[in-house]
């Protein structure tokens, strides 16, 4: 039987806002007409098959890519009145298989954004052996050395612990647990929610698997051919009258 980490949503301020958001992109709109917001403490899970348009509306948060019309919000403040760097630099991003850097070490994958805030490197080494056993990996162990050493799960630990050093308000994870097999990504889910919770993150996660979603989205957006077609909790996402939703609720049934 599932267990909702969360079914309601913070009491909080938004953090992002979409305001009637589209976007082009080589010609095709692959975004049209968004609106919603992101409170403070949250996690919003993007959940919907491939080419809907999870990736592209992750994207726009951090100024990756541009929106066509509508306006984002973040802070209060439009994307395109913020220096993409500094925006960049107040959030975190998590890939599939961590995106580390593979001729980068583990302390110097994690420590990255610290140093490029230049931050004091005895401060890096502290915060990142810190970071490393929030993922729980033994500095001792992993800290010297390169991605291809680690397993697939180990690389993703790291990918959020680099994610999570500068401590930033808001974290984007695209698919992350996605290449994983099940063990470790049931693992991980479970590990990722906890240090969430734990840290007091705001968290946009992308996902077109059901059951992730509904462990780890205190709301769930489904999108359909880059439309928002229902947002809400996870018990909410069970009820809901949307087809699509039906369909993917079909599929955990049988």
């Amino acid at each position: 039987m599932l267990k909702f980490l969360n079914d309601k949503m913070p009491s909080e301020p938004s953090i992002i806002q979409f305001d009637r958001v589209s976007c082009e992109i080589g010609g095709n709109r692959v975004l049209e007409d968004l609106s919603f917001e992101i409170v403070i403490g949250e996690t919003l899970v993007l959940l919907g098959e491939s080419g809907c348009g999870k990736t592209t509306t992750l994207k726009l948060i951090n100024r990756l890519i541009e929106p066509t019309a509508g306006v984002i919000l973040v802070k209060g403040r439009k994307t395109t009145d913020w220096d993409p760097i500094a925006l960049r630099r107040r959030i975190g991003y998590v890939l599939q298989d961590g995106g580390l850097f593979p001729h980068f070490t583990v302390r110097e994958n994690v420590g990255l954004t610290l140093k490029l805030a230049d931050r004091d490197p005895g401060e890096i080494n502290k915060r990142v052996d810190v970071m490393l056993s929030l993922v729980r990996l033994d500095a001792a162990r992993f800290a010297d050395r390169y991605p291809h050493e680690l397993s697939g799960g180990q690389r993703q630990r790291v990918g959020v612990a680099r994610a999570l050093a500068a401590d930033p308000e808001l974290v984007l994870l695209d698919e992350p647990f996605g290449a994983l097999d099940v063990i470790t990504r049931n693992g991980l889910q479970k590990e990722f929610a906890a240090l969430v919770r734990e840290m007091k993150k705001t968290a946009v996660f992308v996902t077109h698997d059901l059951h992730e979603a509904l462990l780890l989205g205190d709301r769930i957006a489904l999108m359909e051919r880059g439309r928002l077609i229902f947002i809400g909790s996870p018990g909410e996402f069970l009820t809901a009258d949307a087809p699509l939703a039906r369909a993917y609720l079909e599929t955990i049934s049988t």
